[in-house]
């Protein structure tokens, strides 16, 4: 996927083109991630918590909130940085344990330039009450490729 930000999908069809991007990492699949918001520099991402995500105190890992950090950073800056982008750094601050029935990430993006975006992302668990915890925050930089491997 090579798009730049002047062909990007707007509307209903940027976040069918997202979604389709994150149905295409396997990885992705495994977890069980959705897309539900794409566009304007925010994407947000949720996952649902089933056993196999949990660690040994029942909380959900660790790894899967750096997961949704990671990919919600992404996602947030290819919206307007177009979709040939890689992570280049994310940190996640764990607040407090993740307890709850859905995961969602709400990233967005706090300075962009031509090649390259910071963005920071709210980890918020829902639990089956409808009641909403923030758990962790994360923060990451999105650069630009050019596809050539070195």
């Amino acid at each position: 996927m090579t798009e730049t930000p002047t062909d990007q999908p707007t509307g209903s069809e940027a976040l069918d083109f997202a979604r389709s991007v994150l149905a295409a990492q396997p990885f992705s699949r495994l977890v069980g991630a959705r897309i539900t918001e794409f566009g304007g520099g925010r994407a947000t991402l949720e996952v649902d918590v089933r056993d196999e995500l949990r660690q040994q105190n029942g909380y959900l890992h660790g790894g899967v909130l750096a997961y949704a950090a990671d990919n919600a950073i992404t996602f947030a800056a290819g919206s307007t940085l177009g979709s040939a982008v890689l992570t280049g750094s994310v940190s996640v601050q764990y607040l407090r344990p993740a307890l709850g029935a859905v995961l969602r990430a709400e990233a967005r993006i706090v300075h962009a330039g031509r090649r390259q975006a910071v963005c920071d992302c709210d980890l918020i668990m829902r639990g089956a009450d409808g009641g909403e915890t923030v758990c962790a925050i994360g923060r990451g930089t999105v650069l630009v490729v050019d596809g050539t491997a070195d």
